[in-house]
């Protein structure tokens, strides 16, 4: 039985999920692709969506394209690329208002379909392949992407804590690619490689608004001119058990702040009955303001600018991250360490459990009210195989008590410390 609410069906070897409602006054449509994360492909798979939002067929120059979804009522568009798991995400959206909004004399579903399908199957060419300037610039914009991370020292340390962590891991490889790949793109290669892509890809589309699976479907045979040669899902992830002991990781940049990172394993991922354990672990943790780190390690010993964690259901991975004064490294790794030996002991509060009950229930319920949220909730479904509705991770939540919490506590096992401080000192 669906309880999800969602309508599911499948065209030219694409999933697709709808949920007809009429709470919103646009049409939100998300278009996941995936692949798993390869060294071989990560930075063509990366670069491929910049260059294919330059323009297509019909509107092969980058300004007829943005005047297209001018045309649309302004019609947002745009993707991200990011990593779930070892899988290497590229997601397409659209936000177009509905019809009944404006004076229009033809469907904007329809045109948006017509849009989107063109972005994905039919992008500008010259001599059978790539426009050479499109791939040229986006090849660039890419790489000043990828080098400004090393600037953001806080996502460049949580990042290579990741790195080193999962070092012999596809979780490793930044979703955007590696900087040392882009020099040997070119426009062929990168047309042949996004061939590969659309055959080979997981596919999903989702669309949340006043509309229905049966329109969708005829939407997506009209415009979406795929070939492919068969319907590709996601394998579950495999926690990955590494018995070793602690590493420790020093880097020495020039920075003026110290950066301690954490990175810890568990058993426990989103498909798992015991995830909203996890949840409440990462919460009472570090996931809110009232959390063990922040309280204790940023605010009673004052040790840390910033105190967090985070709990990356999908791969079976717990973060830690905190800025320090470079010459408390040693406190500080002892009180984090110290947070973590608490919640396994059960030193856990009522007031810390309900209060991180509250905003989790809050999050939830918020979720509600955005359609994309509603959209990245329902793909946790497709990346893991269980079907969990909101209102039952809701009582999940709600029906965990602090024993539950201290049984997760203590499947999160210590695994990397990293460390990136100044260049100075021993």
């Amino acid at each position: 039985m669906n309880k999800t609410g969602f309508e599911r069906g499948t065209r030219r070897q694409l999933r697709i999920h709808v949920l007809p409602t009429k709470r919103f006054k646009t049409f939100a449509i998300s278009l996941y692709v995936g692949t798993p994360l390869r060294e071989e492909t990560v930075t063509r798979v990366g670069l491929t969506p910049f260059v294919l939002r330059r323009g297509t067929e019909s509107y092969p120059q980058t300004t007829q394209f943005r005047e297209q979804l001018e045309q649309l009522y302004g019609a947002g568009f745009g993707f991200d690329v990011y990593k779930r798991g070892d899988y290497q995400i590229v997601q397409f959206r659209m936000d177009t208002i509905n019809d009944s909004f404006v004076n229009s004399s033809d469907s904007l579903l329809d045109r948006s379909f017509a849009f989107l399908g063109e972005v994905l199957t039919k992008p500008a060419l010259e001599n059978g392949a790539f426009q050479s300037g499109y791939v040229q610039q986006e090849r660039e914009n890419v790489r000043k992407k990828l080098e400004s991370i090393v600037n953001d020292k806080m996502r460049y340390a949580a990042e290579r804590c990741l790195e080193e962590m999962c070092k012999d891991e596809p979780y490793r490889l930044y979703p955007l690619g590696q900087r040392s790949d882009l020099e040997h793109i070119d426009a062929q290669g990168l047309y042949q490689a996004y061939g590969e892509w659309l055959n080979h890809a997981s596919m999903d589309l989702y669309v949340v608004g006043d509309t229905t699976l049966d329109e969708v479907e005829k939407y997506v045979d009209r415009y979406f001119q795929l070939n492919r040669s068969a319907e590709t899902g996601y394998a579950p992830e495999q926690p990955k058990s590494v018995e070793r002991d602690i590493q420790t990781v020093v880097e020495r940049l020039d920075v003026n702040q110290g950066k301690l990172n954490m990175g810890l394993r568990t058993p426990i991922t989103y498909g798992d009955d015991r995830y909203a354990s996890a949840l409440m672990y990462n919460g009472i943790l570090g996931g809110y303001p009232h959390s063990k780190l922040f309280v204790n390690v940023r605010e009673k010993e004052s040790l840390a600018y910033y105190a967090s964690s985070r709990y990356d259901g999908h791969k079976g991975i717990g973060t830690i991250q905190s800025g320090i004064e470079i010459p408390n490294y040693e406190k500080a790794v002892t009180i984090i360490r110290k947070q973590l030996e608490d919640t396994q002991n059960g030193a856990i509060t009522e007031l810390e459990m309900t209060q991180t009950q509250a905003m989790i229930r809050n999050l939830l319920k918020e979720m509600q009210d955005s359609a994309f949220e509603m959209i990245a909730y329902d793909f946790n479904r497709q990346l893991s195989g269980k079907e969990r509705t909101v209102d039952e991770l809701l009582s999940q939540v709600e029906a965990v008590k602090v024993q539950d919490v201290q049984d997760a506590a203590r499947t999160f096992r210590l695994d990397t410390i990293y460390f990136l401080r100044d260049q100075k000192g021993e």
